[in-house]
């Protein structure tokens, strides 16, 4: 059913490939969407001389977010908020290993991709093997986090996707924990914080592992919003910066300017508009982790 207040090209497009599912409406992709995204090329000094270092990215195996009022918003992670700071620690000589919980693929929002952006579809083509045929998180968490683990961060890249399985996974929560006791970075853009709720988890009676910290992420404020224009299809199921605050973290912004911050051993950014600054921002942190 439409909302009155709506336009025809504010109404979401049917995704024909599930039932009641939809993207985004043509007049929110014209906002929020673009061909390019205005990064330019970088070229760092080896940040990691003999290689030794990785970077695990825990990507989103789930496609649909069913809405408040039953439709589904078909998601994933997106595209920028994923790509441009992998180009980065590509760039800086961080391998970069891709894990979801099922090991199945990673699940992009195809629709945000920025088709005329040689810098993001060049970093997908190159990761597009690893997307594909994931590392099972159960996996990685049995084999790669002892006292020698090669990671030096966990990068949990947005998306609405990124609020799907991911916050309520026992994996997702043993590395979260992990990588706080053994102060690894851990990065996370727009929805991606959502994830950080895993590290409750299993962990039941203890500490939020990060509470007290303060971070960037996408405002409930402008959630609550989009349903307006049409980018989601219905009211969100339940709300990431609702749950974050009350295990005692502080988002820092209310509106979307491309914002960063570092927390210790915390990176986190606003949107999609701080893919860029995050992924430097990151390298300048593993930097000082990997000397």
């Amino acid at each position: 059913m439409s909302t009155p207040s709506r336009t025809p090209e504010q109404e979401p497009s049917p995704d024909r490939a599930e039932y009641n599912a939809f993207f985004p409406s043509p007049y929110s992709l014209s906002q929020f969407t673009a061909s390019r995204t205005g990064a330019q090329p970088v070229v760092y000094d080896n940040a990691n001389p003999g290689g030794r270092w990785k970077v695990l990215m825990v990507g989103t195996d789930e496609r649909y977010m069913t809405m408040a009022n039953g439709r589904k918003f078909s998601t994933g992670n997106h595209p920028v908020e994923t790509l441009l700071p992998l180009y980065h620690l590509d760039q800086a000589g961080f391998q970069v290993d891709v894990a979801t919980i099922s090991g199945q693929s990673v699940k992009l929002e195809m629709w945000a991709m920025p088709s005329e952006d040689e810098l993001v579809t060049g970093t997908h083509q190159k990761y597009l093997a690893k997307l594909d045929n994931p590392l099972k998180l159960s996996d990685v968490v049995q084999t790669a986090l002892g006292p020698n683990s090669p990671y030096l961060a966990v990068f949990l890249p947005g998306g609405h996707g990124a609020m799907l399985g991911l916050p309520q996974s026992p994996e997702l929560g043993q590395v979260l924990r992990w990588a706080v006791q053994h102060d690894k970075l851990v990065i996370a853009l727009c929805h991606g914080p959502a994830s950080l709720l895993a590290a409750q988890v299993g962990a039941e009676g203890q500490a939020f592992a990060f509470e007290g910290y303060e971070i960037c992420a996408f405002p409930d404020g402008m959630d609550k919003q989009t349903p307006a224009i049409g980018y989601v299809p219905g009211p969100m199921p339940w709300y990431m910066g609702e749950r974050l605050k009350a295990l005692g973290v502080k988002i820092l912004n209310t509106d979307i300017t491309g914002r960063c911050h570092q927390d210790g051993l915390l990176v986190t950014g606003d949107s999609p508009l701080a893919s860029d600054a995050l992924g430097r921002l990151a390298v300048q942190a593993l930097r000082q982790r990997a000397a």
